[in-house]
């Protein structure tokens, strides 16, 4: 970072000593001190898994560390140079990060909610001006893949070439950023501001684009947006009360045994509409083949041999729902969670059971711990970024599944 100021290098062990003294006064502990770090060289040293939550890092140099898994919510980042530091699965929930730079990093899977990327203005020695103020941060060519986004505040900032691939970015603020040439394929980005912002040549493939006008970029030429994924329809919107008089229906067929009422048929259809009024409903035997459930609020709904197959699933929550016996043979899961669901077999009959099918179904950064997924056929599914842990995997079939990157899955 070439600014004209003289930053003192740390070596790893002043810098543990520093570190072991800001975890005591985050534990509140004795012998606890605030970490300052501001205008230090700390580049290539190692933060992975260290706790530096409220820490002042601003102005410093951190080009290439290892931050792994590190704390880092409401740290003062200001000015710092993160070039291709590893940041993955980091926290960073509302983390100021105007001026840095973060070109080349690995930010993906981390939590960045509320985090402030917007531009910042540095004061650079001048021998002529004394102090030239200048305008600083970027983004350019950093992977954010799989990370949470919501809230965070892009106003004009630079991402060009950057990789948003699966984020969350609910509520974003991109208004005047330059996203040329960015990848938001897969991203959700509901009721994220575009106003002014450059689009030319992004990948907006499958993004979920609810309450965005992309209308309203400065430039979107070149932009890919097949598959793109719109705010729900009028017709959509006016048939809420049908949909949910369909999904009384299958309750009281189950109260009836089969005397009155039918399953739930909603295959093909838009329920995104339906918010959070099918949470904890007993939709036993529902088909929603190829249906849009994109957000959608279904935790502990009784779906026990449900027929989901195909079904757009990403950042819907399943929280302990019963899906023992469920189809979702190539539905996408992406960012669903899915804690302390079950996805054992389904009883049938004395002897006779039905396994719960995910072949090929896409899961990434799927929530799913302490899940129950016994016996689960999980064939070519893709899990890459997923979170397992204390899930049970005993006796499923794993055969040609992408396991990269997933937490949980050993133990």
């Amino acid at each position: 970072m070439k600014d004209g100021v003289q930053r003192r290098r740390l070596s790893q062990g002043e810098l543990d000593i520093v570190v072991a003294a800001h975890a005591r006064f985050v534990a509140g502990k004795p012998g606890g001190k605030r970490a300052a770090l501001r205008f230090v060289d700390l580049s290539g040293l190692n933060l992975e898994d260290r706790d530096l939550s409220d820490a002042d890092l601003s102005g410093s140099i951190l080009h290439g560390c290892r931050m792994a898994r590190s704390r880092l919510s409401r740290a003062n980042l200001f000015g710092c140079d993160l070039r291709t530091t590893d940041l993955r699965e980091a926290i960073m929930v509302r983390a100021d990060l105007r001026g840095a730079s973060l070109r080349g990093a690995n930010v993906s899977q981390a939590d960045l909610t509320q985090a402030d990327f917007r531009e910042g203005l540095i004061g650079v020695a001048d021998r002529t001006k004394g102090l030239d103020m200048r305008r600083a941060g970027e983004l350019d060519r950093a992977n954010f893949s799989g990370a949470k986004l919501d809230g965070s505040q892009f106003a004009d900032a630079s991402a060009c070439a950057t990789d948003f691939t699966d984020c969350s970015m609910k509520g974003a603020n991109l208004a005047g950023a330059n996203l040329k040439d960015a990848d938001l394929s897969g991203a959700m980005l509901e009721d994220a501001d575009v106003a002014g912002a450059i689009l030319d040549n992004a990948k907006l493939r499958g993004a979920v684009l609810t309450g965005v006008d992309v209308r309203r970029a400065r430039s979107h030429l070149g932009a890919d947006l097949s598959g793109s994924l719109q705010t729900p329809s009028a017709d959509a919107i006016g048939r809420v009360e049908e949909l949910m008089a369909r999904a009384r229906g299958s309750e009281t067929w189950l109260k009836s045994g089969g005397g009155e009422g039918a399953p739930a048929r909603f295959d093909g259809e838009d329920l995104r509409p339906l918010g959070v009024r099918l949470r904890g409903l007993r939709l036993t035997a529902m088909s929603a083949k190829s249906a849009c459930m994109v957000g959608l609020d279904l935790a502990g709904a009784h779906l026990q041999g449900a027929n989901l197959e195909g079904a757009d699933l990403r950042g819907a929550s399943l929280d302990h729902a019963d899906l023992r016996g469920a189809r979702l043979g190539g539905a996408n899961l992406t960012k669903a969670s899915l804690r302390g669901a079950q996805l054992a077999p389904l009883p049938l009959s004395a002897g006779r059971e039905t396994p719960v099918n995910l072949t090929n179904a896409r899961m990434r950064y799927v929530e799913a711990q302490g899940a129950d997924f016994a016996g689960a056929m999980l064939d070519g599914a893709d899990l890459r970024g997923a979170d397992v842990t204390k899930a049970n995997f005993s006796g499923a079939s794993l055969s040609g599944c992408d396991t990269q990157q997933v937490a949980g899955l050993a133990a």
